[in-house]
């Protein structure tokens, strides 16, 4: 029989219950860096894995020494890419600190000219647009201070924060197999097995997917570089690698590629007839970059990828736009791992659900 004591209490568990999951995730919330950095150190422990197991193995490295050295290599990588950018932002800051901006005005009107007498653009005054948009009483003049500072700060913070993945990394590389007997200790008995299996297979096939991921922006960065280089892009190395990076946004990552691309390729070329060398040489990279996202498209993501974690091209595609479409960009950068650790729990824990069987079939 249900009594007014029966329901208070039930009322009181629940909402005890919202409090704690409240609690739980405003801590979550809180320590939101640190889950980042856990998840960072994770990802590179994964790509680390088949190294630190041929040096253990084969070089009979003992654990501290091989997460030793692949720290260093992941050091060494990042002092690399340290060093690839750092010209390019010292020439532009001297390009920029002898800028005659006389010139450079003349230079756009004159870039705005040729453009519309290409396409037959009716001309346009910029100034009596923007006077009568009245969008300069709407320019906040502060936000370049703020902008200034937000970059020391992300710098600041960016410092500490590669300090504190590499620390996490080391350990994580170090004591895996001390981690595995922990996690072993303090799982109930019953899904001790299912949880150790899941856990195995997780790590088989994330690490598989990730140097796939390496492997095919290595990939697209060598035919985004060879492009460039055929059409004497003077920051062929950086902007090749900068387009290949943004390849890791499926879908959308290489359409803002090229048209970065296209706009750097533009500015390098300022100075130059418009219709004879700009137009045509940036309409050449743009459809090499074009073609080389054809190959990647057709041949080097979906072979890589659904090889990698074992699932069919349009599988993935479908999971990628609907992430995509609920979680944003983000979502859709992580969609193929959560998905992929899903299927693994599913097909673990409900081996014998027929749609689990269809779904998981091939891991």
């Amino acid at each position: 029989m249900i009594t007014s004591k029966t329901i208070s209490n039930g009322i009181l568990r629940a909402l005890a219950t919202i409090l704690v999951i409240g609690l739980i995730l405003y801590f979550l919330y809180e320590i939101q860096t640190v889950i980042v950095y856990l998840c960072i150190s994770l990802i590179l422990c994964l790509i680390a894995n088949p190294l630190v197991l041929f040096l253990k193995n084969k070089l009979k490295f003992s654990n501290s020494l091989a997460a030793t050295t692949a720290i260093i290599l992941f050091i060494l990588l990042l002092v690399g890419f340290i060093f690839l950018f750092v010209p390019l932002i010292i020439s532009q800051a001297n390009n920029l600190a002898l800028l005659d901006t006389n010139q450079l005005q003349t230079q756009f009107i004159e870039t705005e000219k040729n453009i519309e007498a290409y396409f037959n653009i009716q001309h346009v005054d910029l100034n009596k647009v923007l006077k009568d948009s009245k969008i300069t009483s709407a320019i906040d003049f502060n936000y370049f201070t703020r902008f200034i500072n937000s970059i020391m700060n992300f710098m600041a913070d960016l410092g500490m924060g590669l300090v504190s993945v590499f620390f996490i990394t080391f350990f994580f590389i170090k004591d895996q197999q001390s981690f595995k007997i922990g996690v072993r200790n303090i799982l109930p008995d019953s899904n001790e097995d299912k949880i150790i299996n899941s856990i195995i297979k997780i790590n088989h096939l994330l690490t598989r997917y990730f140097i796939g991921l390496l492997l095919q922006l290595t990939v697209v960065f060598i035919l985004y570089l060879i492009v460039l280089l055929i059409f004497g892009n003077q920051n062929a190395l950086v902007i090749a690698f900068l387009c290949a990076i943004l390849n890791i946004i499926p879908y959308i990552g290489p359409i803002i590629g090229t048209v970065l691309a296209a706009i750097l390729t533009m500015i390098s070329l300022i100075g130059n007839d418009f219709r004879s060398e700009i137009l045509p040489t940036t309409i050449y990279v743009v459809i090499g970059f074009l073609l080389v996202q054809a190959i990647d498209n057709n041949i080097s993501q979906p072979i890589i990828s659904s090889k990698s974690v074992n699932s069919h091209p349009l599988e993935i595609f479908l999971i990628t736009i609907i992430s995509g479409i609920t979680f944003g960009i983000v979502g859709m950068i992580i969609a193929i791992p959560v998905y992929t650790m899903l299927k693994v729990i599913l097909k673990e824990f409900f081996p014998d659900n027929k749609i689990v069987s269809v779904i998981t079939e091939k891991i």
